[in-house]
């Protein structure tokens, strides 16, 4: 009884809110992993998209004009990771706000001496357990063609990892996947990352993913849709768990010939 009022409850969702043709369109071709997807995952994802913005309040702050091609950009970023979950993976808070550019947050920190600092850090993204996720459009709308780095997927991708919890790099895995390998694999990689960034090495990874656990992941999966090249040369053990948690291999999908 339940799913079928799910389904229902979709499906209608699915009806009012169809997205125009021609802004899909634009936005599929803006990012370099929707241009990848086949026909049947390029659906799927518009649904995706189209629930989402049928869920979730977008609103814009800072004096933003938050247009509709801005939040189909948006929700078509954050649909990336869920397109072989479900959206059900974002319930439990309701709102994305967007500023025009980077933003100033409280925060206290506690530096490798021991002294807590207070001040405003800037942010271009935040997403709070079982609160917002905010957003700077000038970084949010960024996720082109050579790009590496995208805040909407670092942020939703701390979303995942917050339905167990607060953020730690360990979000719920599904039924099949082994939770000591995750832990052996992310924490092994994790370690040489933040040896290879306090040595002073190169890496084509943002250095932020030496934070913390939740940052690795979080930035671990904007390189996977991004550049997974990049993942799968670099931590190959770390891209096949994320293979397994995303049920998808964007690198596979970049030989595939686009329909």
């Amino acid at each position: 009884m339940a799913w079928s009022l799910r389904a229902w409850r979709r499906a209608r969702a699915l009806r009012r809110g169809r997205l125009d043709d021609a802004l899909w369109r634009r936005a599929l071709r803006r990012f370099s992993f929707a241009r990848e997807l086949d026909a049947g995952d390029a659906a799927r994802l518009r649904e995706w998209v189209t629930l989402f913005l049928h869920d979730k309040t977008l609103s814009a702050a800072g004096g933003l004009d938050l247009t509709d091609t801005m939040r189909v950009e948006i929700a078509l970023q954050a649909c990336i990771l869920i397109l072989e979950l479900d959206i059900d993976s974002y319930d439990g808070w309701s709102e994305v706000i967007v500023y025009p550019e980077g933003f100033l947050v409280d925060q206290t920190w506690t530096d490798e001496a021991g002294i807590v600092h207070q001040g405003k850090v800037g942010r271009i993204g935040e997403a709070w357990l079982r609160g917002p996720v905010v957003l700077s459009w000038a970084d949010a709308g960024a996720g082109m063609e050579g790009a590496e780095s995208n805040v909407v997927i670092h942020e939703f991708a701390h979303k995942l990892d917050m339905l167990n919890g607060p953020a730690d790099g360990f979000p719920p895995l599904h039924k099949g996947m082994n939770r000591a390998e995750w832990n052996q694999v992310f924490r092994g990689a994790f370690g040489d990352f933040r040896l290879r960034v306090r040595s002073g090495l190169g890496t084509r990874i943002d250095p932020y993913a030496a934070e913390s656990p939740a940052e690795f992941f979080a930035v671990l999966s904007e390189v996977f849709f991004m550049a997974p090249q990049v993942a799968l040369a670099i931590y190959p053990a770390v891209y096949r768990q994320l293979k397994l948690f995303y049920r998808q291999d964007p690198a596979a999908r970049l030989a595939l010939p686009v329909h």
